[in-house]
């Protein structure tokens, strides 16, 4: 399925009635909505503490409400209902923060000298203090008032061998595109520019080569991905985009520097013609800044306080152990972002589990504007028209995603009661011994699927292989990400289904919380897609496997 040229054809979402077998997973659904069933956590009051920030209601940057004297009274848990599996319930509710929900983050270790110690680098402050004599003891207070300490590393206590090390901030600036306002006004910009010097490279190479060659000569001298590549830049280039075309190319997986752009048109949020790309982009803009403004106007007083405390406590748990995701300018970034949406969509507001669907964005909007990992780099170096471009960007993309699947998010959920009810179809039909295992167990498909269409399989992937899963969801349309969804989770459970059938239900539900995906690849994802497509082009059509 991977060497496939044509993906298929956009397909009608598959609505279904009431249902007298749908009334069990309702109440099911709530239950497990009640007691945070996707690990995101509880409300408890003891989650990291937020940094305090100044509001200017002319940046986007600092719209943020300011901490006031008295600390905000938590709100009060609502109350839950009695569990009726409450074994299920045991081996299915972690409390926050859960490792398990995430693929670990594998770091090099550091390297240490046997007499290494901690040493403290500072800067000094723009006020001028002169640095005191190195071997006066250190004042803790003294040092966050006269200096900006700027990192903390393991060796000797020898000042002069620390500050002749390059300086972190430095290093990181260097990753950050010189001409990022020219690609934050025109997203192509810096690709229009290369595309036009590897042009120039190859016309100088074919003439020093002594004869010409023709362009099926030297397409077969370049690998499939070079080739790829380029037939991507030239399509995205032109004057007017066919998007099936788009779509079609986007299927088997974006370039990663082309994706940025790529994601927009395919989401809809950038204009097809070229034309109008740039005033668009403007417009939006200015836009969510005036909604940024208008939504902290009154400070934090003014917000709505149970929205607000649950984001303040679910955004330092989005992707805990990622660099990124623990800076403090993202997840300013990200609180913005999910109250903003919160309030203008009252049926839903903000629900636990959207958070997480808003890195995906974040991080690959972030990586047209530097040359590293967008999961390594610091934020807080990009000028800040780049930063507000970035958080516009996410939040309008992320708008349009949630307009798609956003009976996930309203009262009981029916949206994901649905996509649960159809997989436990599914699965039955497609692996009939799996199901009934599961069954003899006393394991149902609440228990654990209802975190993998919350979230989308999120929380069982690392960002990066969301992302290129999220590649192919783009391409099948507007419905992907509840109805191709529905097969892809399916696919991942058949996946494990050998495994599964030597469990007993403690076994399964610790083995589906905790799936061993984090050394997974481009390849493994492209796999779970195809055997996907191959069971949506099987059943699809095929009304009768889902039971009235």
């Amino acid at each position: 399925m991977l060497g496939m040229t044509r993906p298929p054809p956009t397909r009608p979402h598959i609505g279904f009635g009431t249902s007298s077998r749908l009334t069990s997973y309702s109440s099911a659904a709530i239950e497990w909505a009640d007691e945070d069933a996707w690990d995101s956590g509880s409300d408890s009051e003891s989650a990291a503490p937020k940094p305090l920030y100044s509001r200017k209601s002319s940046s986007i940057d600092n719209a943020v409400p300011q901490q006031t004297a008295t600390p905000a009274q938590p709100v009060p848990n609502r109350k839950r209902t009695p569990s009726t599996s409450s074994l299920a319930f045991s081996y299915t509710h972690v409390n926050a923060p859960s490792p398990s929900s995430y693929s670990p983050q594998t770091e090099p270790p550091i390297q240490t000298s046997p007499k290494a110690s901690w040493t403290m680098v500072s800067k000094p402050s723009e006020t001028g203090i002169a640095k005191e004599d190195e071997k006066t003891p250190v004042d803790k207070r003294r040092v966050s008032e006269e200096f900006d300490v700027d990192e903390i590393v393991l060796g000797s206590m020898d000042l002069e061998a620390s500050t002749s090390k390059p300086n972190r901030g430095s290093v990181e600036r260097d990753n950050i595109r010189p001409d990022v306002s020219d690609i934050a006004h025109d997203p192509l910009h810096w690709i229009r520019r290369r595309h036009e010097e590897n042009s120039r490279t190859r016309s100088r190479n074919s003439e020093a080569s002594g004869h010409t060659k023709t362009a099926s000569q030297l397409m077969r001298e370049q690998s499939i991905k070079t080739n790829r590549r380029n037939k991507f830049v030239e399509f995205l280039l032109a004057e007017d985009i066919n998007i099936v075309e788009l779509r079609k190319m986007a299927w088997n997986g974006i370039p990663e520097e082309l994706r940025p752009v790529a994601w927009q048109l395919l989401l809809g949020y950038m204009p097809l013609p070229a034309a109008l790309r740039s005033s668009t982009l403007i417009r939006k803009r200015e836009e969510y800044s005036s909604l940024v403004e208008l939504s902290f106007a009154r400070g934090r007083d003014g917000l709505d306080q149970q929205i607000w405390h649950q984001i303040e406590i679910d955004v330092p748990r989005t992707r805990p152990g990622v660099q990124l995701w623990m800076n403090a300018t993202a997840q300013k970034c990200i609180e913005r972002i999910l109250y903003v949406w919160a309030i203008r969509h009252p049926a839903s507001g903000y629900v636990q589990g959207i958070n997480d669907l808003v890195t995906p964005f974040f991080q690959v909007f972030l990586s047209s504007y530097i040359t590293t990992d967008p999961e390594l780099f610091d934020p807080s170096l990009l000028p800040k028209n780049v930063l507000n471009a970035i958080e516009a960007d996410s939040f309008w993309c992320l708008s349009r995603l949630l307009d798609g699947i956003q009976d996930n998010y309203i009262f009981a959920q029916p949206g994901i009661q649905r996509s649960v009810k159809r997989m436990a179809e599914l699965v039955a039909r497609i692996d009939a011994p799996l199901a009934a295992h599961l069954q003899s167990e006393n394991v149902e498909f609440m228990q654990f699927a209802f975190r993998w269409m919350n979230c989308l399989l999120m929380r069982e992937m690392s960002v990066k292989n969301t992302i290129r899963m999220w590649d192919t969801y783009l391409a099948e349309g507007p419905d992907a990400f509840s109805q191709f969804h529905l097969y892809v989770c399916s696919a991942f459970l058949i996946k494990w289904s050998k495994k599964l059938q030597e469990m007993d239900f403690q076994g399964i539900i610790m083995f589906l919380q905790s799936l061993p995906t984090q050394s997974w690849t481009d390849h493994d994802i492209e796999l779970l897609l195809s055997h996907a497509f191959v069971l949506n082009s099987t059943w699809q059509n095929a009304q009768s496997h889902f039971q009235a």
